[in-house]
């Protein structure tokens, strides 16, 4: 297991590789630590659709301003207080009103564990969650260019059809073809993960 100073190094690492302009790198932040995100994010959001859409919303948010990060704080640290406003002013813009009891930002670097005891998860949940994870990220690499570049603007950077139309200068259609089979490829990849996934559950129990 990473010690948090790795895990710090691996973050400034990726962070700096985002700022020269590598979007996978930003890929790869996001998919180690997109479900501690949803989790907190869910502390204040209870509708999982909701909390999906805020997600997303952060992450878009994160990577746009990701030229201004020093590495002053923890990258974890700088995204919590990101999510945590966004959730903010999810909740403001729908009429309803934010919780007064925030989840501390010195506790950010913490807050993966307790995630963990409230949802219940077990070392086979965790272990599938890190082989699917895994499993996108080999997909993704192996994909061809367009298709990976598609994909990645549409889930890491949160485009639109026509602004990913606009930078890769295609059609639209071609634009949800191309994304519709990187989907298509990761969905394959992930279908024997998910079929024994039932099967593992019952026997742990």
């Amino acid at each position: 297991m990473a010690t948090d100073n790795e895990t710090q190094e691996l973050d400034q690492a990726l962070v700096a590789r985002v700022q020269r302009g590598d979007s996978l790198a930003f890929d790869l932040l996001v998919r180690k630590y997109q479900h501690r995100i949803a989790a907190l994010i869910s502390r204040y959001i209870k509708d999982w659709s909701e909390v999906q859409d805020v997600a997303q919303e952060t992450f878009i948010r994160a990577y746009r301003a990701i030229g201004n990060f020093r590495g002053d704080a923890q990258f974890y640290t700088w995204l919590h207080r990101i999510a945590v406003n966004t959730a903010k002013n999810h909740l403001v813009a729908n009429n309803r009103r934010p919780p007064t009891d925030d989840i501390d930002v010195s506790d950010a670097e913490h807050f993966d564990s307790g995630i963990r005891l409230r949802d219940n998860d077990t070392p086979e949940r965790e272990l599938m969650r890190q082989e699917i994870e895994t499993a996108v990220m080999r997909v993704v690499d192996k994909l061809p260019a367009e298709l990976r570049e598609a994909i990645t603007l549409r889930e890491v950077e949160g485009l639109s059809y026509e602004e990913i139309a606009e930078r890769m200068q295609c059609p639209i259609g071609t634009v949800r073809s191309r994304i519709f089979r990187a989907r298509d490829a990761i969905d394959e990849a992930l279908r024997p993960l998910l079929d024994t996934e039932p099967k593992r559950e019952r026997a742990s129990r």
